[in-house]
């Protein structure tokens, strides 16, 4: 959804792109996924409003990273594929943080939801990139792509500081949503094949 309306977003990489030039592209790229491992420990730790910046500030510098690839003309496969793997680290990164981050139970153990949301983002990522090497094309869309996973999880993690049951819902909410998208990438692959 975010992804799709990346046009009403391009003042601000218009702005970004230039501004942290100072830095190559794929900089960004590693410096967002050390910002995941900072998000990992202070999930671990319980540090909540720390994971919550730290995960704001990875959500940002996937935008930067792009930005300024664009703003220096220097876009490309390479830089494009290492942004896709680094995202798939940092994505990890987090998740394995809420895994050791001691979350209440919430009709299942609080691991089961963090493996099904696993799963799920994983599955959304993986059929999108399986539909492309078999088909050539692109195969965008969905309820929850990686940008509103990042915006919910943000949420979650943030309001986990009130109470950690919230981020559990959120993480429910995820684990449900994710693997909905997925079957909606895989129904809509099937009908393009």
């Amino acid at each position: 959804m975010l992804a799709g309306n990346r046009d009403r977003f391009a003042f601000l990489e218009r702005r970004l792109g230039p501004l942290l030039s100072f830095l190559p592209a794929n900089a960004w790229t590693i410096i967002g996924v050390i910002f995941s491992i900072g998000t990992a420990y202070f999930l671990s730790v319980d540090g909540f409003v720390y994971a919550g910046i730290a995960l704001s500030i990875t959500g940002l510098l996937d935008i930067i990273d792009g930005a300024v690839a664009r703003a220096t003309k220097k876009a490309g496969p390479k830089g494009a594929y290492l942004d896709t793997i680094a995202d798939r680290y940092a994505e990890g990164i987090i998740i394995f943080g809420l895994l050791l981050s001691g979350l209440p139970s919430i009709g299942l153990p609080a691991y089961y939801w963090i493996f099904i949301f696993f799963f799920g983002a994983s599955l959304t990522t993986y059929a999108k990139a399986a539909f492309k090497e078999k088909m050539g094309k692109n195969l965008n869309g969905g309820l929850v792509e990686r940008a509103e996973r990042l915006v919910l999880l943000a949420i979650g993690v943030f309001m986990a500081a009130i109470n950690p049951d919230y981020l559990m819902y959120i993480i429910m909410l995820l684990a449900v949503l994710t693997n909905l998208t997925a079957v909606q990438r895989i129904m809509a692959g099937l009908k393009n094949v």
